[in-house]
């Protein structure tokens, strides 16, 4: 059973910087694309960032393009979420996800198999 476990969250100013870490227990882990994720309260959940099972291909949403980087390490079965410039806007839980190859977009958390429990992100204004 893959386990995907989350860390790095916590509470930051406005501009600050955190990284968010995702550990997979999962010998299949560099088959799968990886997505960060995140829920604010009263909001449905939303793709921040994928990338790729060989992370040649990252995919953002609008609002983090330029100030969020999604990136891997398959020889550590770990993903990262690097978030500079954080805005209060940005405070949700963030949530790791793993992703079985098939077709479809990248942005549909359906398309997810596997997740984590979620860090919390609080950025203060």
């Amino acid at each position: 059973q893959v386990q995907l476990v989350e860390s790095g969250g916590g509470l930051v100013q406005a501009g600050g910087s955190l990284r968010l870490s995702c550990a997979a227990s999962d010998w299949s882990f560099d088959t799968k694309a990886m997505g960060w994720f995140r829920q604010a309260p009263g909001k449905e959940r939303e793709l921040v960032a994928a990338i790729t099972w060989n992370g040649d291909s990252t995919y953002y949403t609008d609002g983090v393009k330029g100030r969020f980087t999604i990136s891997r390490d398959n020889a550590k079965n770990m993903v990262y979420l690097r978030m500079n410039g954080l805005k209060p806007e940005d405070t949700a839980l963030y949530y790791c996800a793993a992703r079985s190859p098939r077709g479809g977009t990248y942005y549909n958390p359906r398309e997810y198999d596997y997740w984590g429990q979620g860090t919390q992100v609080t950025v203060s204004s």
